[in-house]
């Protein structure tokens, strides 16, 4: 199955527009988990309401995802691109102004609806994008969305620090992405099926058992990212004793390596190819989780989180390019469904951690991503299926 791209934009130019759209949901992103204790106190909720509504944010960003892509489909990538970037930039004003638990929670389910929305639109376009190349730059547009939340981290600090109201951040910050997604939105493609794939009466549709096996492999991997997202600083405080300010180095190493991988993925990818890449990626990721699992120290702790980054950092891009590419005629609502059980993953890892940790050493409960890296490893031929 092929596609041809329409032209619309050079593919350079809409290579460039997809960076700005990554990058763009990043910082969006970035600026809502940078501002999360101060909303906390301004609304007057505690950590258990603040865990139930962000509970309802994910499960709105992922009923996001399975509308969008059918809308991709059906509308373009040229229409529900730009329109989910805008309304995210509007979105991102609610959370400044929430003053209690229910609008907080209002502003969170359209923050994380918007945010599914535009995280299946981007995806589907960057694998049209993709075509218009002779080699893969999927990972290159996920290292942009990581370098957006840095640059969100950044300014919120430098904002908090300098005494600004949230609502005056979150509203400058949502009005840039407004006019980010309103501007880059011209250069944007649209994939079109060849006249020979127009005319064909029989064409067979992407086996079911390999999109749920593209799906499983997301769900593993991104919840392996979300464990390190969450509990790399905390297992440096509470098993290695270190002081909090050292701790924020576990999540620095891990962020940093899968950033710096990500943007060496695509090159590696050109030669080994996409099922290397997530297989061997994982093995890298389980070596690091087993460093991480029984060093004492917390240089060699470091060196675990980073080839756990490092070893993740392709494996998720490879994935969607994969179920981006089953079918053209319904990318969208393929990329929906893996890109959604993906984000299931990254959600429910924490919380599983959290929950062994009750039963368990916090470094015993690290084998749960370890065994999935592991059983990653050897799924990683999945991707050999792809036509």
């Amino acid at each position: 199955m092929t596609a041809t791209i329409s032209a619309t934009a050079p593919p350079r130019a809409a290579r460039v527009a997809t960076w700005l759209y990554f990058g763009l949901n990043g910082f969006a992103v970035g600026m809502w988990v940078v501002h999360i204790p101060s909303i906390e106190h301004a609304t007057g909720i505690t950590h258990s309401t603040l865990g139930l509504l962000l509970l309802a944010l994910g499960g709105a960003a992922f009923a996001g995802m399975q509308l969008a892509g059918p809308l991709v489909d059906r509308l373009g990538q040229r229409k529900l691109v730009p329109a989910a970037g805008v309304l995210l930039g509007i979105a991102l004003f609610g959370p400044g102004l929430a003053t209690n638990w229910w609008s907080l929670g209002i502003a969170l389910v359209v923050l994380g609806f918007c945010n599914g929305s535009i995280d299946v639109g981007m995806n589907a376009q960057a694998v049209v994008v993709e075509r218009g190349y002779p080699r893969p730059i999927m990972a290159s547009f996920h290292a942009v969305w990581s370098i957006g939340g840095a640059i969100a981290a950044l300014i919120g600090a430098a904002t908090l620090r300098a005494g600004v109201p949230t609502q005056t951040t979150l509203s400058v910050a949502g009005v840039v992405c407004i006019v980010v997604a309103l501007g880059a939105g011209r250069f944007l493609l649209e994939a079109t099926e060849s006249a020979e794939e127009e005319q064909a009466e029989d064409r067979a549709k992407p086996p079911a058992k390999l999109v749920w096996a593209l799906g499983a492999l997301a769900f593993g991997l991104m919840l392996a990212e979300g464990v390190a997202n969450d509990w790399a600083a905390l297992q440096f405080r509470d098993v290695l004793g270190t002081s909090v300010s050292t701790a924020a180095y576990a999540y620095g190493a891990f962020a940093v390596a899968m950033t710096v991988g990500r943007f060496l993925t695509d090159r590696v990818a050109a030669k080994v190819g996409p099922a290397a890449i997530v297989r061997w990626g994982a093995a890298l990721a389980a070596v690091g989780m087993a460093i991480v699992i029984i060093s004492p120290w917390v240089a060699l702790g470091l060196v675990g989180w980073a080839l756990f980054g490092l070893g993740l950092a392709g494996g998720v891009p490879q994935l969607f390019t994969a179920a981006g590419n089953l079918d053209p005629r319904a990318a969208g609502a393929l990329m929906a469904r893996v890109v959604g059980l993906g984000y299931v993953g990254l959600l429910a890892g924490p919380a599983l951690i959290g929950g062994l940790a009750h039963f368990m050493p916090l470094n015993l409960a690290f084998i749960l991503p370890l065994v999935l890296c592991v059983l990653t490893f050897f799924s990683g031929p999945v991707l050999k299926q792809r036509k």
